[in-house]
């Protein structure tokens, strides 16, 4: 990305070309658009939510309709493999199909049990909160923008929707399949913005909740930025992870592998949810790490414009020094990489100096001394660490300043002590989400949330609606003599 006071430009990660330059708004020119945002958003909340579901089911046939110009569209903003871009727009559809599908429950009133209370009426309504800021980010613009989007909108709420620099179509067409719906226009805007302009638009009195997904230090800047702002602005906060995976004694080795290998290394591991750092039991340490190495080397990475390639580079020159050097360090401090960096080098793809290209890595003889194994990569990367015990695997997974996601790996179909030892774990490790013998998956059924450093708040399931909406109380005294 290259930026200026007036316009932001993305620039392709596999060529370092220029693809698109946005201009951003005056202050009064943002302020306009929040104001036309908060009045529309008046009007539409009295929409019947019945019409504003249906408006957002025919959002989901107006975005399938553009389906098959996304996937390039997509890997020239980001850089992810164009074979691999089906995938994310068929799970934006099964999220907003399934948020769409539980909205009526979601949003009714809840209606108490009045016998204990003859002669009155109480219930409790879910409002919308007003005018809701989306600050989405590039790794999965369409999946993760979905999350908070939709619901707010068929919630009642209107949007205003910054992408990612970097992903900036993105979000025009999601807003444009959202108004060719049936959805006005000043309810979801596209808005381009420099970072002093979103300060601003979080500080505004009109905006009353911030949806952030990025990194731990920006998600530090929109919560400083909402407290200094007048008033409790409510914001949920979706930020870093370094996800763990616990591979036990009696795990299926030749599933495993190939499950946290794409686990580590799909999208060039840019996932808040990517498998960072693998345990493994002493007892199958040795058989376990060859078979990950192996799947490692069979990966193509390249061109992501060509069909043939499976691995891109990651999102820019600066990602990839950066990840670069956090490989560096560990190595020096006694870390021994599995993969020569030869095997991914070509005359296409450089693997060093300016380059976005990073080949994948697996270390063993890590610790957590090592940055590598404490600090968040978002790289194709893993480090993989031998214990000894549940117990101690579960004490290093919880060593971290993230909690996202972990997943333990254990025979529990053939054998009920180790899916009753799985049970045991849950509630030990300190984290958003815990899998069982999957990994780096979303299901829209279920509460996406954080601990620690991986922010706060939730989106998706039921408790997402909860998020974007407020109780309003109601008692009624009936019989008044």
């Amino acid at each position: 990305m290259e930026f200026s006071t007036t316009s932001q430009t993305t620039i392709s990660p596999h060529n370092q070309q220029g693809l698109v330059t946005k201009q951003y708004p005056s202050e009064s020119e943002l302020d306009g658009s929040i104001e036309r945002a908060a009045k529309a958003q008046k009007a539409w909340s009295k929409v019947p939510l019945k019409e504003r579901i249906a408006i957002g089911n025919k959002f989901m046939d107006e975005f399938q309709k553009m389906s098959d110009e996304l996937p390039l569209e997509l890997t020239l903003q980001m850089g992810r493999p164009v074979s691999q871009g089906a995938g994310e727009i068929r799970g934006f559809l099964d999220r907003a199909r399934y948020m769409l599908s539980i909205a009526e429950k979601s949003l009714a009133d809840v209606g108490l049990e009045d016998t204990d209370k003859p002669g009155f009426k109480r219930f409790i309504r879910r409002t919308p909160l007003g005018v809701v800021l989306v600050v989405a980010p590039w790794n999965f613009p369409y999946l993760v923008s979905i999350n908070s989007v939709l619901p707010a909108i068929v919630s009642g709420n209107a949007v205003l929707f910054k992408p990612s620099p970097q992903t900036p179509l993105t979000a025009e067409r999601i807003a444009l399949a959202l108004t060719r719906a049936g959805v006005p226009e000043d309810v979801i805007q596209v808005l381009h913005l420099s970072p002093p302009l979103v300060e601003h638009a979080i500080k505004h009195t009109l905006v009353d909740f911030v949806s952030f997904t990025g990194s731990v230090a920006g998600g530090q800047a929109v919560e400083k930025a909402a407290v200094e702002a007048s008033g409790f602005k409510g914001v949920a906060l979706e930020l870093g992870g370094k996800d763990p995976a616990y591979v036990r004694p009696d795990a299926d080795l030749d599933y495993t592998a190939a499950e946290l290998v794409d686990g580590a290394f799909f999208n060039s591991g840019q996932s808040c949810c990517a498998v960072e750092r693998i345990y493994v039991h002493k007892d199958v340490y040795d058989a376990f790490v060859p078979k990950f190495v192996e799947i490692v080397k069979q990966y193509k990475l390249g061109d992501p414009t060509k069909p043939e390639t499976n691995l891109g580079p990651v999102v820019s020159i600066a990602s990839a020094k950066r990840i670069r050097k956090q490989v560096e360090d560990a190595i020096k401090a006694g870390a021994k990489p599995l993969v020569p960096e030869e095997t991914f080098s070509s005359a296409d793809v450089k693997t060093s100096g300016e380059s976005a290209y990073v080949a994948p890595q697996v270390l063993v003889d890590v610790n957590h001394s090592m940055e590598v194994m404490m600090e968040e990569t978002f790289g194709p990367v893993v480090g993989i660490q031998k214990v000894s015990s549940d117990e101690e695997a579960v004490k290093l997974m919880n060593d971290s300043p993230y909690g996202l996601t972990a997943s333990v790996w254990t025979n529990a179909e053939k054998n009920a002590d180790s899916q009753e030892a799985f049970l045991n774990l849950i509630d030990e490790l300190q984290t958003g989400t815990v899998f069982l013998n999957r990994c780096d998956f979303l299901d829209p059924a279920l509460a996406w949330t954080g601990v620690k450093n991986s922010g706060r708040g939730i989106s998706l399931s039921k408790f997402g609606y909860d998020q974007l909406t407020r109780a309003k109380s109601v008692h009624m005294k009936i019989k008044t003599s």
